[in-house]
């Protein structure tokens, strides 16, 4: 391709004259449900807010991402985050937790990513200024940082200047499951490429034949535009798509940490992705240069359980282990243990996940289909695919412990200072008793205090709450009995959380 001064991309920068005047904003998108990493990740609590790979979770991780960076030094920049209804309260939770500021926009139903990007770039211009946004998955994982923030560096001076980056991964082998970019004429001498076009996943022998012309590079999926480009490309190739977000954002509410767009509106935006959005569309013809700059900072996409095995560090046999886990004769294996002793013996490019309510035993060639299991689980109504035995709430979690016909126990946790809604169940009765803590109960017009070792009893149709006035966790055993125990037999009369 040429590269003068009659093609579009010519205007972008060719080399560092001059620091960024527009403010970078880091943006997570933490959609998705990551069944191909079931049991751990499920649907109401999926793989972006789970440690997969250590202690923090990969939302986490992606938040601490750009630490470091002169242009986002920590603690000056609010981090967007763009995630759904079921996983705000957790969300909040991780961010507080790392004491970053986020501004929390929620999506009322799953649109993919091009409609989470445009609500995103809406919200970064909604004070009138232009951003840099610094678009990531919060599904990823990045080895060395210092090459991914010189990277987004190189890639923003690109985007200030007016093009839409994408991150291509300079590729080690023939992947035939990540898509590909083809890279065109260099752009001065800042490493970044003309962005030829997009390649679907490519077959064996395609795949080997990119890696040896050293011209195609994976597709990161992390893109680095400012939010004004974004929108004028997003009007410009989906109509319709920026028209249903316009309306959507425009009739947004403050909802405690969250920001709420109409769902009305929202539902009818049409569903698509980055890429094929927008992306594909760029070509010579348009005045919105498409750019691709490398990345070479040991960047993987933690989607199936062979690219977590692939990530972590493995013992002399080539077997990765989390949890408590002893391998006997086995190589090329991983096993995650959450509450069991896991025993591998002669196993080969195995993998074994346990959770307290599913075992996972697959080959890892076949970690792809382990979509098609979650998928079965659901068309049999089966729990495993939405919930873990252990479910979090914005007070704290319980623990379903046991069950049986016409009963349920469980463990209750609730957080210092928090409380539960004011409810009542149609169906059931419930005795709690306290182990830890002090309880603050509601039972009808009473209210008590319980302490450690007392107990009282909600029979069925009565107004309660359950509070922790205290400094400490809360913890109780909860005894349900009656002729339906489901979740949804709660009405909410008041609720500190806005479930009401």
């Amino acid at each position: 391709m040429p590269n003068d001064s009659n093609v579009p991309w010519a205007n972008v920068a060719t080399q560092v004259v001059r620091p960024l005047t527009h403010r970078i904003q880091p943006l997570i998108l933490a959609g998705g449900a990551g069944s191909r990493l079931w049991p751990v990740s499920r649907e109401h609590y999926p793989k972006q807010l789970i440690g997969l790979l250590g202690d923090a979770s990969l939302l986490e991780a992606t938040a601490l991402r750009l630490d470091g960076w002169a242009p986002c030094a920590s603690g000056q920049a609010e981090v967007i985050i763009v995630c759904g209804e079921d996983h705000r309260f957790m969300t909040a939770e991780q961010m507080r937790r790392l004491r970053r500021r986020a501004h929390i926009v929620l999506e009322p139903v799953g649109r993919n990513t091009a409609p989470a990007l445009t609500l995103a770039a809406l919200a970064a211009v909604a004070d009138g200024q232009d951003a840099i946004l610094v678009v990531m998955p919060a599904d990823h994982a990045v080895a060395d940082l210092a090459a991914f923030r010189d990277a987004v560096s190189r890639a923003a001076e690109q985007a200030e200047a007016g093009a839409i980056v994408t991150m291509g991964i300079v590729p080690s082998r023939p992947e035939t499951g990540y898509g590909y970019i083809k890279a065109g004429t260099p752009i001065g001498d800042s490493g970044a490429r003309v962005l030829e076009h997009f390649v679907e996943k490519p077959k064996r022998e395609t795949a080997e034949a990119y890696l040896a012309s050293g011209e195609y590079w994976w597709n990161s999926g992390i893109f680095i535009v400012r939010a004004t480009i974004w929108l004028k490309a997003i009007a410009q190739f989906q109509p319709e798509m920026e028209a249903a977000c316009r309306a959507a954002f425009e009739a947004r509410h403050a909802d405690g940490d969250f920001c709420r767009v109409d769902k009305t509106a929202f539902e009818a935006c049409p569903a698509d992705s980055i890429d094929y959005a927008v992306m594909e569309k760029l070509s010579n013809g348009t005045d919105i240069p498409a750019v691709v700059v490398p990345l070479d900072a040991g960047w993987s996409d933690v989607g199936s359980w062979d690219a977590v095995w692939d990530i972590l560090p493995k013992d002399a046999d080539g077997n990765v282990s989390r949890g408590r886990v002893m391998f006997e004769g086995s190589n090329s294996s991983y096993a995650h243990s959450s509450s069991r002793l896991i025993a591998c013996v002669g196993l080969q490019d195995t993998v074994v996940i346990e959770t307290p309510d599913a075992v996972l035993v697959a080959n890892k060639s076949h970690v792809q289909d382990i979509k098609k299991i979650v998928g079965r689980i659901k068309a049999e109504g089966g729990a495993e695919a939405e919930n873990h035995r252990k479910v979090h709430r914005p007070w704290g979690f319980y623990d379903s412990v046991d069950f049986g016909d016409r009963f349920q126990v469980k463990r209750i946790v609730v957080n210092p200072g928090a409380k539960l809604s004011l409810q009542m169940h149609y169906h059931r009765a419930e005795h709690w008793i306290v182990v830890r803590g002090t309880a603050e109960v509601t039972c009808g017009d009473k209210v008590l205090l319980l302490a450690e070792n007392q107990s009282t009893y909600i029979p069925l149709g009565v107004t309660h709450r359950l509070a922790n006035p205290g400094k400490t966790p809360l913890e109780i055993i909860e005894v349900q009995s009656g002729s339906y125990l489901g979740e949804d037999d709660i009405v909410r009369f008041d609720d500190t959380y806005g479930r009401k």
